[in-house]
């Protein structure tokens, strides 16, 4: 199908974006990757009236290291992270999950913080940044904030941003030594959307019992992302022996809400997010033990 009609404008700074928006408001959408959107636009699941391509705006496709933050900006493509070395290094998480979304040209084109601003709880992105901790930076006319992104997601296909905001960046916090991180899920073929999914990063003390810091994410079980806090509160302290894992998995299934659907029905999504959870704690710990 063909898209509706539309009005095009392309700005060439981040003060024009926000002033488009602010004169626009509702009836504006950010077009960054498109790799969402234009597929809805020519469905016609999402008929905007107007496009704000911030394509052309300098110096937001930057990954970089800074105050204490691995920093994304919001033309950074999924490639762009796939391939940095700093990732690659120091959030191995962050590999796993953008290599397993769709295809190379989507991923081309696709950018990290579009993963997020659509607010599609089958994306893969929101989980691993729920695990992470990040803050979500929106600049609009009133300036900038922080939102953390256990409060990004606060309905179906809804965010935290307002109608005249722009998601700037991603900060996510560089985790102490003894870190691991995995993303697992389980898809129907390649490139398709997860029938569930799990994100685990996982911080050990020198006794090898897990801090403070543990992060629990599920993706396409509930109809927002799902940040697992009990499952959480359940690892931290504790030696995760297979008995403790087992059960951090049981209560990351009993935090899932799936529903039935093409790629199965509820009871199978929730045992799929006990194995899946399992298996990504096996994997992180691993992770910190210097494996791959």
């Amino acid at each position: 199908m063909i898209p509706r009609s539309f009005e095009y404008s392309a700005p060439g700074t981040l003060d024009e974006a926000v002033a488009l928006l602010q004169k626009l408001g509702s009836d504006a959408k950010i077009l960054s990757g498109g790799q969402s959107l234009i597929p809805m636009m020519k469905l016609r699941l999402a008929s905007p009236p107007h496009i704000v391509d911030i394509n052309r705006i300098p110096g937001l496709d930057y990954i970089t290291e800074k105050d204490g933050f691995l920093r994304i900006g919001a033309l950074v493509r999924e490639s762009d992270l796939e391939r940095s070395e700093l990732v690659r290094s120091r959030f191995p998480i962050l590999v796993d999950t953008t290599s397993v979304i769709a295809d190379p040209l989507v991923r081309n084109q696709a950018t990290v913080c579009g993963n997020l601003a659509h607010g599609d709880p089958a994306n893969d992105h929101p989980a691993t940044m729920l695990a992470l901790g990040a803050i979500v930076v929106a600049v609009g006319p009133r300036g900038e904030r922080d939102v953390p992104v256990e409060n990004f997601f606060p309905a179906l296909f809804t965010t935290a941003l307002e109608a005249d905001e722009i998601l700037r960046e991603i900060k996510i916090p560089i985790p102490p030594p003894s870190t691991g991180g995995a993303y697992l899920k389980l898809e129907r073929k390649v490139g398709d959307y997860a029938t569930a999914g799990v994100a685990v990063q996982i911080t050990l003390n020198n006794s090898g019992a897990c801090t403070a810091a543990a992060g629990i994410g599920l993706t396409n079980v509930g109809f927002t992302p799902i940040k697992a806090v009990k499952a959480e509160a359940f690892v931290k302290g504790k030696q995760l022996d297979q008995a403790a894992v087992k059960q951090a998995s049981e209560i990351a299934a009993g935090e899932s809400h799936p529903v039935d659907d093409i790629r199965g029905p509820a009871d199978y999504k929730r045992d799929l997010v006990r194995v899946l959870t399992a298996r990504a704690i096996v994997r992180a710990l691993e992770r910190v033990k210097g494996g791959v």
